[in-house]
């Protein structure tokens, strides 16, 4: 696989990544939102890790590095998605390869990850990587803008 694991440090870059992102977050309505976004939580420690191929992205995860009293340092995969053209390809299990010795190398105990109970093809695509389930993920939506 001629490909090139990168991550992603510029505002053209980000937008190269919009596409990609977008089949995972069809809520993001626009390149411009995306970017702003992004932006945004980078300042919380968020980036992105891009597979390219042919000057286009073709997978991508979203990560960042954080601690908490449960596991102590931890990396966080925010978002994981291959390109519907590139699915089956291998791009997810490299990209989780990379973070995985990433965040080895940054002293982590944990990668972790959340996925839909009904993701099935996902949650079978993380067992074969050597994820686990460890816990369930309870949550409520707020009234927004309430300040």
């Amino acid at each position: 696989m001629n490909d090139k694991l990168k991550d992603v440090e510029t505002a053209d870059q980000l937008r190269a990544c919009y596409p990609v992102m977008k089949q995972l977050r069809p809520h993001l309505e626009t390149e411009d939102d995306f970017v702003a976004r992004v932006t945004r939580m980078g300042q919380q420690g968020y980036r992105i890790l891009a597979a390219w191929e042919g000057g286009e992205v073709v997978a991508l995860a979203g990560y960042r590095l954080e601690e908490n009293l449960v596991y102590g340092k931890f990396l966080y995969v925010d978002d994981l998605v291959a390109g519907e053209k590139t699915r089956g390809q291998g791009w997810g299990a490299r990209l989780l390869e990379h973070l995985t010795v990433y965040a080895e190398q940054a002293a982590c105990v944990k990668l972790v990850l959340d996925t839909g109970m009904a993701n099935a093809l996902a949650q079978r695509f993380y067992f074969r990587q050597g994820l686990l389930t460890g816990a369930m993920r309870f949550g409520k939506f707020l009234k927004a803008g309430a300040a």
